[in-house]
């Protein structure tokens, strides 16, 4: 062995001991080296056991779904009070005439918790009783791209780990055949279509097998996953081992961490080979359960994709995000919403629903909202982005349902009652997974990482 592989990073890892080559695949496994699972990352008794993401991507307007203001409604048309504006960061509107845009819909009291909820909203409001609606959070990225950056990561700059990537180094996954963490898309009709980069799921400097995996909602989830003609899974299986020899040979030689990770990989997609075509497969669901979302399912519609995240969640998948892209309302907003809400509003309430009925929301968070919130002052017919003062909602386990905590002013500009950053949400999100999100720490470029960074807190009024 020449010097330089004998002193390098890679070469000591690879003679620190023969163990983690075994470890590292087993972690993909979500088992530790003894066949348990794993749970080092656990610093107290979990509230949950899985995260469902359904990120509203594009911004929706916190004014047309969570957050009502008469008083915005009653200064309609006027001009926007300078000291709610003056020297504060705008997107497109930097510079223009700024004017209130009162709420295009009216707003409903549903549950007997009496929440305020959008009246385009009806099958969400049904669950009104088991939601926190949160109208006070703030973020600090006024562009989408950077904005979803900083709702996955903890941090608008590019190449940080996702929250689903820390959550399954974290925790590692629960199934076998399955990666731990899996993302779906859909294509709204009701906005402009901003693009979701793969990035927002990428596993930063994480080790490359905790990334989320991307699959598909409609034709095959998985590129070139099935057997190609003439070869049988027999085959694959021998084929797969003969690739994994060789990198178990090279790690052994450079003590490359990566190569278990390839290894692992070979195998998951292996398993998958038979796990995705039986996900994928609905004959198994009732009629009356394709009813209810709305959906015959590998359609690519958001409604296929709940049923999926049901499906996914209940077979041990840990992290699942939905990506809706369909509200970027520059222009339109009161027919726009009314489109994009239509597309999302019965499947929501269907998975919340199904997931109660099936037991599994009492130890799965729900999270619905987007990456920022809109202006209360109009871009023509429309609104622009907006950071001071937007909404979402959280449901399932340790989650204090029929409750609303913070507020914004009552023009809807800026969080006033107790604001609550993107830092705080994922430090709320570890605490029901088990986790201090201050201990969850990972090593880089001499530093130590986590995915608060150094903010954040646990929002406690938001658990039961």
């Amino acid at each position: 062995m020449s010097t330089r592989s004998l002193f390098s990073r890679r070469g000591l890892l690879g003679h620190a001991g023969g163990g983690l080559l075994a470890g590292a695949v087993s972690g993909l496994l979500g088992r530790d080296a003894f066949g348990a699972p794993r749970r080092e990352g656990l610093h107290h008794a979990p509230r949950i056991r899985r995260v469902i993401h359904l990120c509203m991507a594009g911004g929706p307007s916190h004014l047309e779904t969570l957050d009502e203001k008469p008083e915005l409604a009653r200064r309609d048309g006027e001009p926007m009070p300078e000291s709610f504006t003056k020297g504060q960061q705008l997107a497109q509107l930097q510079g223009q005439a700024l004017r209130c845009l009162a709420p295009q819909h009216p707003f409903r009291t549903f549950g007997s918790s009496g929440q305020r909820i959008s009246a385009l909203f009806p099958e969400i409001g049904a669950h009104a009783d088991r939601l926190c609606i949160v109208r006070s959070m703030t973020t600090d990225q006024i562009n989408h791209d950077p904005a979803h950056t900083l709702m996955n990561t903890g941090s608008g700059l590019s190449g940080r780990p996702s929250m689903g990537s820390w959550t399954t180094w974290g925790l590692g996954s629960e199934t076998e055949d399955l990666p731990g963490y899996v993302v779906l898309t859909s294509v709204g009709r009701g906005g402009q279509m901003q693009p979701i980069a793969a990035r927002q799921w990428s596993a930063g400097f994480l080790p490359g097998r905790h990334q989320g995996v991307h699959l598909r909602s409609s034709g095959d989830p998985v590129l070139y996953a099935r057997p190609p003609a003439g070869s049988s899974l027999e085959d694959q299986r021998r084929l797969v081992d003969a690739a994994a020899a060789l990198d178990r040979a090279e790690a052994a030689r450079t003590g490359d961490p990566e190569l278990t990770t390839r290894i692992a990989q070979y195998e998951m997609a292996f398993r998958m080979q038979t796990s995705v075509p039986e996900l994928m497969d609905l004959s198994d669901e009732a009629p009356e359960t394709l009813e209810l979302y709305g959906t015959q399912g590998a359609d690519g519609s958001y409604a296929a994709n709940c049923l999926l995240a049901r499906r996914l969640a209940e077979r041990g998948v840990r992290f699942i995000q939905l990506y809706h892209r369909g509200w970027d309302h520059h222009g339109g907003v009161k027919r726009s919403m009314e489109i994009t809400a239509g597309e999302v509003d019965r499947p929501t309430g269907a998975l919340l629903t199904d997931l109660a009925r099936r037991g599994l929301l009492e130890d799965t968070l729900v999270i619905w909202g987007g990456e920022f919130g809109r202006t209360p002052m109009g871009q023509g017919s429309g609104r622009d982005h907006h950071i001071k003062g937007f909404s979402l909602w959280l449901a399932g386990g340790g989650i204090a349902g029929g409750t609303s905590y913070g507020a914004t002013d009552e023009l809807g500009y800026a969080a006033v009652d107790r604001p609550v950053h993107v830092n705080d949400l994922h430090a709320t999100l570890l605490h029901l997974l088990g986790i201090d999100h201050e201990r969850l720490l990972f090593r880089f470029q001499g530093r130590d990482y986590r995915l608060t960074d150094v903010a954040g807190r646990v929002v406690t009024p938001w658990l039961a």
